[in-house]
């Protein structure tokens, strides 16, 4: 459904993207992950044809978004990081200005307005402005004129912005749904850890290049067994002593000792035991996103 062929992009002397290739299947939740300059928001941008890209090849439902760029925005719905609504007009008016942009009118145009105001819980706030609405209900709002015309790809830029914790999981019920139900395909960037767990597959990009990509499981079972993270007095010299010790490579992250590790039980007693005193405190999880992120790059996916 959406095809990336080594695509670049630069501006000026400045690399955005960096020879970019990956695919998104039918019915897909695919994210883009990476911290802010990562390239994502670019390729966005590019995918919704809102800028052409220096090299490189892409497509979205079969149409290529350099020469068919009209074609492209009648397959697909795009909501944008910033609010796209016109806070006084209400929910209805603002559903109906754009079913005209797309030359919907009359019995067709109430209908869709209608269907998708009823799909996403907003039909008995038709009638709200848009300004009294919550941060939760805009979003929603910005989803149904994503979906009036009904594309066969959603591009969501960072859809979570501004949102509560309850209002995004209600919002990915609503995405969930549309892909179950309506077959649509959804791409989506993102820097929210547990919004990228609901992807079924990730694109990590990191300075405008593709670092990895898979299932949020794959991801995370490339970094064997556990990872422990202790906090020390002297980084430095303990990890020379860890890895002397232990034949384990730790890697110094704000501060504290991260080391990866099978049984990372076992191996925070033998170290404690080990190092009496040296240890000030000891954490241990499983692999997360972010673990992976920063084993593939060394830098945080919050930065």
């Amino acid at each position: 459904m959406i095809s990336v062929n080594s695509l670049t992009h630069k501006y000026g002397a400045r690399t955005a993207l960096s020879s970019v290739s990956f695919e998104v299947h039918q019915r897909e939740i695919f994210g883009l992950l990476g911290p802010n300059g990562s390239g994502k928001s670019t390729l966005f941008r590019i995918l919704s044809t809102l800028m052409a890209p220096s090299e490189g090849r892409a497509k979205v439902a079969g149409f290529d978004v350099s020469a068919e760029p009209d074609a492209v925005r009648r397959q697909v719905g795009v909501v944008f990081q910033s609010q796209s609504l016109d806070k006084k007009l209400t929910v209805e008016e603002n559903l109906t200005a754009q079913g005209h942009l797309f030359g919907m009118s009359g019995t067709v145009l109430r209908g869709r307005v209608q269907e998708v105001m009823d799909r996403l819980a907003l039909a008995d706030r038709r009638k709200d402005l848009v300004a009294s609405l919550s941060g939760g209900l805009r979003r929603r709002v910005e989803v149904a004129k994503a979906l009036l015309h009904e594309p066969r790809v959603l591009l969501m830029d960072e859809p979570s912005t501004g949102l509560d914790p309850g209002a995004r999981r209600e919002l990915w019920q609503y995405v969930d749904d549309l892909r179950k139900s309506r077959g649509v395909t959804v791409l989506l960037t993102s820097h929210i850890l547990d919004e990228a767990e609901r992807c079924d597959r990730l694109l990590l990009l990191h300075q405008g290049k593709v670092v990895a990509m898979g299932t949020p499981a794959e991801l995370k079972a490339r970094i064997g067994g556990d990872v422990v993270v202790l906090e020390v007095g002297d980084a430095e010299g303990m990890r020379a002593q860890l890895s002397q010790r232990f034949a384990v490579e730790p890697r110094i992250v704000d501060g504290a000792l991260r080391v990866e590790i099978a049984n990372g039980h076992r191996f925070i007693t033998e170290a404690v035991e080990a190092f009496p005193g040296a240890i000030n405190s000891v954490a241990l999880h499983k692999p997360t996103l972010e673990d992976v992120f920063l084993d593939e790059t060394g830098a945080s996916i919050s930065e």
